[in-house]
């Protein structure tokens, strides 16, 4: 039995727009016009190559959700279940969220700031409970929210790394998505630049040093193949795809120019 993982990030958002630069990690801000522009092509791309996916997941914050709403319009797939979870969420940029990258920059030097924003086990400095960039108080994350998995509680997230994010990722992975995959079924899940970078190192075995060098596109899809192993769990067959690799390079190196 084979199946497809699509996986993409949102499309250009108001706070990674080069003129505004900020971390945004859990910080709930909109697409710009170009970021819709991106959702439309992207859904155009699905259509085209005839992936229509059975089911979507999103995370919890409305940069993603739109996107996966204006690509499933594209697609005529406005029906299909849609699951939306925090464990897709962006990484938790602690201290940084809401921050200019320029400023973080100037603060901590090139190299420090290159250790927080793209190593896989070093956490940014927590941000302050007290900070309106804290999620601690917002009712996506309040108790009855919960999903079970296991006894994380994101309203009390204070900074992540790579390196936490597929933990709390994991469990998610397991219950819901690699099942679906197992039973033949076109996966879309549209998402954040680190839960990408995070899917990419583990599909495709990538070592904890080469990851920071890793850069993902806003609103551009990822095709990957899947098959099952002897006990029906799914297995990845080879590397990712960008649907619109010109649209991926481009979009790789103004997410790259960002931190510099």
């Amino acid at each position: 039995m084979t199946s497809q993982l699509i996986v993409m990030r949102h499309g250009e958002s108001v706070w990674t727009q080069k003129s505004v630069n900020r971390f945004a990690g859990w910080v709930d801000v909109p697409l710009t016009e170009r970021g819709l522009d991106q959702a439309r092509h992207a859904g155009q791309l699905l259509k085209e190559s005839g992936l229509l996916p059975d089911l979507v997941f999103t995370s919890l914050l409305t940069r993603s959700i739109v996107t996966a709403n204006t690509v499933l319009d594209l697609v005529d797939r406005a029906w299909i279940p849609v699951e939306r979870t925090w464990r897709l969420n962006e990484r938790h940029y602690g201290a940084f969220q809401g921050q200019t990258r320029p400023a973080m920059l100037e603060r901590y030097g090139q190299e420090q700031f290159n250790i927080y924003r793209r190593s896989y086990d070093v956490r940014p400095p927590a941000i302050e409970t007290d900070s309106p960039y804290f999620q601690g108080q917002d009712p996506r994350y309040a108790p009855a929210m919960g999903d079970g998995l296991d006894s994380r509680n994101p309203a009390e997230i204070r900074a992540e790394c790579l390196k936490d994010l597929l933990i709390r990722l994991n469990p998610f992975w397991r219950s819901r998505i690699a099942p679906n995959l197992a039973w033949g079924r076109t996966v879309l899940i549209v998402t954040h630049g680190s839960v990408v970078r995070s899917l990419i190192k583990v599909l495709e075995d990538i070592d904890d040093k080469d990851i920071r060098s890793i850069n993902v596109p806003n609103g551009v899809p990822m095709v990957y193949s899947f098959g099952t192993d002897e006990d029906g769990n799914p297995q990845v067959q080879g590397p990712g795809r960008y649907l619109d690799q010109q649209a991926a390079n481009q979009g790789m190196a103004e997410t790259a120019a960002l931190g510099r």
